[in-house]
């Protein structure tokens, strides 16, 4: 296959912030994407929500021995049901044959990320997906890299990297940094000639979303209205700023378990909110005190870049303006599904979904795992 073929994926993820499945159709030969498609937010109900939470909780208790449990099946075919409705959807709804569709990326769902321990656990059946939407998969991105020495992430810097070549920016915008501000936060350095940097840098949403859950009932703090009225707890912030992983140098990565909301636990709503921002915030600055070289622009992907509160802080605490990714012209909601899409791509043809330099492998690493729809025997 020539690796300047093009290919039309579409791309999935079901993130840390236990929200839904995004689904993003795009086009592309693996080294640029040529176009990009219709997407789609299929939301979690409350109640799968809770499933999904209640999972992670079994597995921060018993880690691998989880495995054999009944709810692992469970909630694995729940996400994967959603995956399908999700494809179903874009599909009808947008009058795209799956015929048209050479290649599914799913990341899955994390539920648990262990890099010090040489392994990682998405859940997301493949076979599945393939089955019900006649459609190949590929999905378990991460397990080849992780052989391989690295990290298991961040898988976004090729894909930002990819983008910010042909946003067209002037030479005084480099070096660029990119944070995706997920339910981990995470960033990628790009400059022209330089190997692409990425690493998770500390908590995201997830925390400020499980204390909106807890305190308003609600999913997220919309605006950072509640973070917005309180006052963060300096002391806290630098209490967890004085963690070792934000000292370490990267490659490095975080699972959404690695924080928790015990040292806020103790404050009132608004003020335990404040501080996780504050959190979140400062775990970027030290990502970005890391770098061999300052940014000269600073844009903001993830759910976290609608959160004016949160972008108020990036700017008093790096002294420029982020910006949201869509300013460049980029789907803001749907980068991370793209992304997926992109390596799926990248994976069908054996081109590289990680670097030593994002994920700490000892070489360049493609991966994934591919999965056919059964052959339909005529009759």
């Amino acid at each position: 296959m020539s690796q300047k073929t093009l290919q039309t994926a579409i791309g999935m993820m079901s993130g840390t912030s236990l929200d839904g499945v995004d689904a993003a159709l795009i086009r592309g030969d693996g080294e640029i994407i040529t176009e990009f498609g219709p997407s789609i937010y299929l939301a979690y109900s409350p109640e799968q929500r809770q499933q999904i939470r209640a999972l992670l909780n079994l597995v921060q208790e018993k880690g691998s021995a989880a495995r054999g449990n009944d709810a692992v099946q469970q909630v694995e075919r729940l996400i994967t049901e959603h995956h399908v409705a999700a494809i179903e959807t874009l599909l009808s709804e947008n009058g795209v044959d799956a015929s048209s569709i050479d290649v599914l990326g799913m990341h899955g769902q994390t539920v648990l990320h262990r890099p010090d321990e040489g392994w990682t656990w998405q859940i997301g059946d493949g076979d599945y997906l393939a089955e019900q939407t006649g459609i190949p998969v590929v999905d378990d991105f991460r397990s080849a890299d992780m052989k391989a020495g690295g990290q298991g992430a961040p898988f976004a810097p090729l894909y930002h990297e990819a983008l910010i070549g042909s946003a067209g920016l002037e030479a005084a915008a480099y070096p660029v940094v990119v944070v995706n501000i997920g339910g981990v936060a995470n960033l990628t350095w790009v400059k022209p000639g330089e190997d692409v940097i990425g690493f998770d840098v500390g908590p995201g949403n997830a925390q400020m979303d499980d204390w909106a859950v807890d305190k308003l009932g609600a999913s997220f703090d919309e605006n950072g209205q509640l973070a917005a009225n309180g006052k963060a707890e300096q002391a806290i912030v630098r209490q967890v700023i004085a963690l070792p992983f934000f000292s370490e140098n990267y490659p490095k990565s975080l699972d959404r378990l690695d924080f928790s909301l015990g040292p806020v636990v103790h404050l009132p709503a608004e003020d335990g909110m404040a501080t996780l921002a504050a959190i979140t915030v400062a775990g970027i600055m030290h990502g970005i005190d890391l770098l061999p070289e300052k940014p000269a622009s600073l844009y903001i992907c993830g759910g976290g870049r609608k959160n004016t509160h949160l972008m108020q802080l990036l700017e008093q605490a790096s002294g420029l303006k982020p910006q949201p990714v869509d300013v460049l012209g980029w789907r803001g909601d749907m980068l991370e599904a793209e992304l997926f899409g992109h390596l799926a791509i990248r994976s069908l043809k054996g081109l590289p979904l990680s670097l030593p330099s994002t994920t700490g492998a000892r070489k360049a690493v493609t991966g994934g795992v591919l999965h056919h729809p059964p052959v339909k025997l005529s009759a």
